[in-house]
């Protein structure tokens, strides 16, 4: 029978929660490369196969065409405006990077997972300052916001999981480089 607190144990729960969070970062950042074509399908989908969603939620639908619309027209005439949502993209696959040495030692690296915590929180202020600024529907702010209250839940339950794993008299190798290193 295994010890579900062991530091095996844990240290697996770590990896797993932050193999999802990551890969939540990184399809988050891949998906703001295509945003015409993105658009255009969504748009496409609300005329057709999700009409029903569409006639239950119209102002949707019309957000959706509006800002289709704005991006084709960017797209077309001032592309480099969307430039800055590849820097965007960028942004969210660096920070799935940076997991990466909580993953491998996350009591080592637990500072990464705080300042996940703190970015989720920060864009709550972030939606309500500039959704409103740029003209940004109040509910497509609460979207935006949910991000960061979907985001942070995963990260806190890292951060549980690292603190119980700090406490324990003994930790596991982390990786097949530490138990190598470590004196005989």
């Amino acid at each position: 029978m295994s010890d579900t607190n062991g530091p095996r144990a844990l240290l697996k729960r770590i990896r797993v929660w932050l193999v999802v969070f990551i890969v939540c970062l990184v399809l988050s950042g891949a998906t703001a490369f295509p945003l015409v074509t993105e658009l255009r399908l969504v748009d496409g989908a609300l005329d057709s196969w999700a009409a029903p969603l569409a006639d239950t939620f119209p102002g949707l639908a019309e957000w959706i065409t509006r800002v289709r619309t704005g991006i084709e027209g960017a797209d077309a005439q001032a592309p480099y405006l969307l430039y800055g949502t590849d820097w965007l993209a960028f942004a969210h696959l660096v920070i799935a990077v940076a997991f990466y040495g909580p993953y491998r030692d996350p009591v080592r690296n637990i500072w990464v997972i705080e300042f996940g915590m703190i970015a989720c929180v920060g864009i709550i202020p972030l939606a309500l300052i500039c959704g409103p600024v740029r003209g940004i529907p109040f509910w497509w702010s609460v979207i935006d916001m949910s991000f960061g209250v979907v985001g942070i839940l995963p990260l806190l339950a890292v951060r549980r999981l690292i603190k119980r794993l700090e406490a324990l008299p003994t930790a596991p190798p982390l990786t097949p480089t530490a138990s190598r290193t470590s004196p005989a």
